[in-house]
């Protein structure tokens, strides 16, 4: 919290630097920009170089986690299965209602341009493959090259096709390889990790130059992404509680009521993880089991994140509509599957983190550029409000549907 409040104020900081120096001395402003937009630059650059070591560690240890969890017993197999369809729904939601919000609330067509200007231009659309193109690009003839050109689709095509190999093969060899991919990611986190500790720089040195070159509308513009972002925040939470009243047979005023507690831990720490215990006591209010709940809840806290598609997509929706990047069906397709495995991959991280670590292999998979990450992780601190409650929505919601539907399974072993 304290670092995502850091990096927010190192932008309000660059942001209000370089529209003085704009105001009072446009000369001085245009001098300086070449020189601290570097820095800003680099800082992103030394982000953006982990995203295909982190698209392919997250696929396969999203898959293989998933996997290894649905043979735990009947309870875990209903509880994995659902959390994948609630994702799915959620993810589709986002990519239905994020085009609609931005249609209902426009930004102005100067602030846009301003914004889009200020976070690096106009983006080149390219060549619309023929179908052929399309089906023969989704194999790759080398996985390496792929990796080594940033061809994401055809690289995830191959990587998804790895790791459901890998849960055919024996246990100590699967467990090997798995340890091997998660090492990767978590070398790569720790990457990351150095990176973001230079966060209030490079978003100070980035904000600076949004300033100078988008002037006051930059605030404008991303005043205007945070209320979108925080739209489709309240969105997950309706739809959680509209599932939990629909699916699940609890009625809303009852859900609400035993969720009160826990809500107020989610709110307060903004953390999945430091709301369980909470969560614990609410499923029981609900009727659950507590042995059932001791099982489904943590399985939830590590591998379901109910809200995580639908905020991350709205994200890169946002960005490319921005930047005016068309997607096709098969682009949004591609992004919902890698949205959902990015949801399934067991990392409990800071918001800061996890939001590029999310993100960044879903812009890079739907073709939208991945540079507005950058200073959009100032701002998640306000939308990651909503991303903490909708999920301790969907993971009661999903505790109380999972224990409900297996019977006599209290200590989660197959029958």
């Amino acid at each position: 919290m304290k670092s995502a409040w850091f990096i927010l104020s190192a932008l309000v900081a660059g942001m209000l630097l370089g529209i003085g120096i704009e105001t009072v001395a446009p000369a001085a402003g245009a001098v300086s920009l070449p020189y601290i937009e570097t820095v800003g630059l680099l800082w992103l650059k030394a982000l953006t170089m982990t995203i295909i070591p982190l698209i392919v560690a997250l696929l396969i240890t999203g898959i293989t986690a998933t996997a290894d969890a649905a043979r735990a017993g009947a309870l875990a197999a209903r509880s994995v299965a659902i959390f994948l369809v609630a994702i799915f729904l959620t993810g589709l939601m986002s990519l239905l209602v994020t085009p609609f919000l931005l249609r209902l609330f426009p930004l102005s067509a100067a602030a846009a341009e301003a914004l889009r200007h200020g976070l690096g231009g106009s983006v080149e659309a390219a060549p619309s493959p023929t179908f052929a193109d399309f089906v023969l690009g989704l194999i790759p003839a080398n996985p390496i090259a792929a990796a080594a050109e940033t061809t994401v689709l055809p690289l995830i095509v191959f990587t998804t096709i790895f790791a459901f190999a890998m849960t055919r093969i024996a246990p100590e060899q699967r467990a090997s390889l798995s340890m091997l991919f998660k090492a990767l990611g978590e070398t790569m986190l720790v990457v990351i990790g150095w990176v973001l500790a230079l966060a209030p720089i490079g978003v100070f040195a980035l904000g600076y130059a949004l300033a100078i070159k988008a002037g006051v509308a930059a605030f404008g513009g991303l005043l205007h992404y945070v209320l979108i972002l925080s739209g489709i925040g309240v969105c997950c939470v309706l739809l959680g509680i509209l599932l939990a009243w629909a699916v699940v047979g609890v009625a809303p005023q009852r859900f609400i009521r035993a969720m009160i507690p826990t809500l107020a831990v989610a709110l307060s720490t903004q953390s999945s993880l430091a709301s369980l215990p909470a969560m614990l006591r609410s499923s029981t209010e609900l009727g659950v089991d507590p042995k059932k709940a001791d099982i489904v809840l943590p399985l939830a806290v590590a591998l379901f994140r109910f809200t995580s598609p639908a905020m991350n997509l709205a994200v890169v929706v946002y960005i490319a509509w921005l930047f005016k990047v068309e997607l096709t069906l098969w682009e949004m397709a591609v992004g919902l599957g890698v949205a959902m495995a990015a949801a399934l991959s067991s990392v409990s991280l800071p918001g800061s983190i996890s939001f590029v670590t999310s993100i960044a292999p879903i812009a890079v998979s739907m073709g939208v550029p991945v540079a507005p990450l950058g200073l959009l992780v100032a701002v998640e601190t306000f939308p990651d409000i909503f991303r903490t409650l909708g999920n301790v929505i969907g993971d009661v919601a999903a505790t109380k549907y999972a224990a409900d539907g297996v019977e006599n399974e209290p200590s989660g072993e197959t029958p």
